[in-house]
């Protein structure tokens, strides 16, 4: 068996989206309140100002990547 320190550089050396669906299983997503919020507010219009802006900003290139 292995120890927790191997375990840890283990998944150190896993690719993103190995590491991704790591996460994933151990730490299943269940929608809390906030999760429940945030999608009744996207529902209902509230982050329409704020994703127009984010659309402007895709058009305008003015993303760039993250490191």
């Amino acid at each position: 068996m292995s120890t927790i320190q191997e375990i840890k550089q283990a998944i150190d050396q896993l690719p993103p989206d190995q590491r991704a669906e790591l996460e994933r299983q151990l730490h299943p997503i269940v929608d809390d309140e906030w999760d429940e919020q945030m999608m009744d507010d996207a529902a209902g219009g509230k982050l329409d100002k704020l994703l127009a802006e984010v659309d402007r900003d895709v058009a305008a290139d003015k993303l760039r990547e993250l490191p």
